[in-house]
């Protein structure tokens, strides 16, 4: 990763500032206050955003609503520009977050843009949750911090150069593994107490065995019962259905005989009807020989009748004739009547268009009631003369009507002396008909005895019926209880299937518990003896690697430092020993150089273990020292010139206010403070 450029707006003392960085060795000078350590501050902000300890008060310049950071940066050959803002609301909080990678831009929260910088710069991905301390110790770490992790506990040392390493892994390996190892043993123990009852269990399978057994004897012995039940009953069935076939015969006989009684019925009736149709015939046959027929009074008779419709027939042409002439004489009165209407209200002819007079009026009018006279007494005429036709009309229709009594009295007689043969025949054909039914009724009553006869000899059986349907309902309720019993067998014999089926899934469950069990206790066995052990020496011979890398390097870079009369080393817990002369120094008694010169010498040399431990970093070529000569004298400073001969980085950025460094470096950039406010000098 190498930094190109940062634009600063309200970021501390920075109002609107862009800086370039430019490849090689750069420092940034200024007066103490000048706002050099803010630019590294706010590189590291548009990186990762706000630290967990860190306040958007420390970043945010005062009297300021919003700040805003841009870093652009070159990592790995791609193009990358980091944007990120502060908002001031109750509080000072990151408003907005973005990255652009090769013109491609994507906005996210501060974690997503955090992320993604972590996955460019290739850092292992369990420091994505971690705070910044990788970039802090391959990067950029304030001079004050770097000595301040010198002065810590040994432990606390420790654990944080583990954290920086990333091999902290290994001590958490060990915890998870003590936690898994005692949750093991726990389960151990969970599945010994699951597994002490597996005898009695086996116990209850043997004994389930064995009911079952004896249940299925039972359920044959019981099945050869529950046939010969079953025989005993098709038994009577069969019997009974032979009962019931000659009770059918006598119910079919019965009805026959019904049949028979109904028809003997029927002909007996035929009979009686017969003999008295005979009487009835002879009484009409002796009637009629007493009647009196006279051919000559029919015959007068009928001529009457037919002179009577004749007259009866001109009366009806005379009403017509009359009526036809009443109709006339009423529409010609109707006329008169209109005429006169229509003269006395006419005062111009219609004809001649002239006045008509009274004179003229009254002559037509004369004219009219003369005319009106005649046709009244006409009609009165024509009244009277067609009263009396309709008088004489209805008197020869009376005389008519009772003449045609008399015509049917006699034309009866006349029928009822002609049918005397046919009626003496009647009584012949009646009389045989009648000797017939007789012999039908003799037949018959016969045939009704014998009937009764046979139905007698079947009687018998219905008793017997009775009986055996009796015995038959006590067979099937005898088989069906022992249907019962077998099907309770059954259910038994299933219940104790499915408790074997059970105790057998419980032992197979119990025999896959032990294995369970083995295996485990073989686990627990394998991480509590060997993969703990395995691990404590994987860790102590990578850090012991480590250390001798790193006490090299360290010795290395504070032999440049300070005079051949001090060396350095670490310790087991990666703790600086200083040495004069086979005397080991306190820390704390050394000068202020010299302490800047122990300080240095770590940093760089565990700048150097970092990126070779974690060669895959893209940080490697970028390495930031701030304030890293505080307290040098002027032979110390001179030998800072050597160190930075001496790192192998494409970018290296200095802080300081020593002006002699001006000499070091490649590129100077001026930082003054004007007002409150920083700006970069031309």
């Amino acid at each position: 990763m190498l930094i190109k450029k940062i634009k600063l707006e309200n970021i501390r003392s920075y109002e609107n500032q862009e800086i370039e960085f430019p490849r090689g060795s750069t420092l940034l000078s200024g007066d103490i206050g000048a706002g050099k350590t803010s630019v590294l501050l706010a590189i590291e902000f548009a990186l990762f955003g706000l630290q967990p300890s860190q306040r958007g008060s420390s970043l945010l310049k005062n009297g300021k609503k919003e700040g805003r950071v841009v870093l652009e940066l070159d990592i790995d050959g791609k193009s990358v520009i980091l944007e990120r803002t502060l908002k001031k609301g109750k509080t000072i909080s990151q408003d907005y977050a973005a990255i652009t990678i090769d013109n491609e831009k994507f906005e996210g929260s501060v974690t997503e843009i955090k992320n993604r910088v972590l996955n460019l710069l290739n850092y292992p991905s369990e420091f994505a949750k971690k705070t910044n301390l990788l970039y802090k110790f391959t990067v950029y770490t304030p001079q004050e911090e770097m000595k301040q992790i010198i002065l810590e506990p040994a432990e606390t040392r420790l654990n944080t150069l583990r954290h920086i390493f990333g091999i902290d892994k290994y001590k958490r390996i060990e915890e998870n593994a003590s936690i898994f190892a005692a949750k093991l043993r726990e389960e151990i123990r969970s599945k010994e107490g699951q597994l002490s009852d597996i005898d009695e269990i086996k116990k209850k399978l043997e004994e389930r065995k064995t009911k079952l057994s004896f249940l299925q004897k039972n359920k044959e012995e019981e099945n050869k019962i529950l046939e010969e039940r079953k025989k005993e009953r098709e038994k009577i069935e069969q019997e009974v259905s032979e009962i019931e076939r000659k009770i059918k015969e006598k119910e079919n006989l019965e009805r026959e005989r019904e049949k028979s009684e109904l028809m003997l019925t029927n002909k007996k009736n035929l009979y009686f009807e017969a003999d008295s149709q005979i009487k009835k015939i002879k009484l009409e046959i002796q009637e009629g020989k007493n009647l009196v027929f006279d051919e000559k009074k029919l015959k007068e008779i009928e001529e009457i009748i037919n002179k009577n419709k004749e007259r009866e027939k001109t009366y009806q042409e005379q009403i017509i004739n009359l009526s036809s002439k009443l109709n006339s004489l009423i529409e010609r009165k109707k006329e008169s009547e209109q005429l006169r209407e229509k003269i006395s209200n006419l005062k111009i002819c219609p004809t001649c268009l002239q006045e008509v007079n009274e004179q003229y009026k009254s002559n037509i009018f004369k004219k009219v009631e003369s005319e009106l006279l005649f046709i009244n007494s006409e009609t009165e005429k024509l009244e009277k003369q067609k009263s009396q036709i309709f008088e004489l009309l209805e008197s020869i229709r009376k005389q008519t009507t009772n003449l045609e009594q008399k015509k049917s009295e006699e034309e009866i007689k006349k029928i009822k002396l002609e049918s005397i043969k046919e009626k003496e025949k009647s009584v012949e054909e009646i009389e045989k008909r009648k000797k017939q039914i007789d012999s039908d009724i003799q037949l018959i009553s016969r045939h009704i005895k014998t009937l009764e006869e046979s139905i007698k000899q079947f009687s018998v059986f219905v008793k017997i019926f009775d009986e055996k349907r009796e015995q038959l309902e006590k067979e099937k309720m005898k088989e069906k209880q022992q249907e019962i019993k077998i099907a309770e067998l059954n259910k038994e014999i299933s219940l104790v299937q499915e408790q074997i089926l059970d105790i057998e899934r419980r032992i197979k469950e119990k025999q896959e518990l032990k294995k369970k069990l083995d295996y485990l206790k073989k686990l627990e066995n394998w991480i509590s003896s060997k993969f703990l052990a395995l691990i404590f020496v994987t860790e102590r011979n990578v850090m012991l690697k480590l250390k001798e890398e790193f006490s090299k390097l360290f010795s290395e870079w504070f032999s440049v430092l300070v005079p051949e009369s001090l060396s350095v080393r670490l310790d087991e817990e990666f703790s600086p020993i200083i040495q004069q002369q086979d005397y080991e120094l306190s820390y704390s008694y050394l000068s202020g150089g010299e302490r800047t010169a122990v300080a240095l010498a770590y940093r760089l040399a565990l700048n150097q273990v970092i990126n070779s431990f974690l060669s895959k970093i893209k940080t490697r070529d970028l390495l930031i020292l701030d304030e890293p000569t505080d307290g040098f004298s002027e032979s110390q400073l001179d030998k800072m010139r050597d160190v930075l001969s001496q790192l192998k980085v494409q970018q290296l950025i200095l802080v300081s206010h020593e002006a002699k460094i001006e000499s070091f470096v490649e590129n100077i950039i001026k930082f003054k403070k004007e007002s409150g406010v920083t700006k970069v000098e031309n």
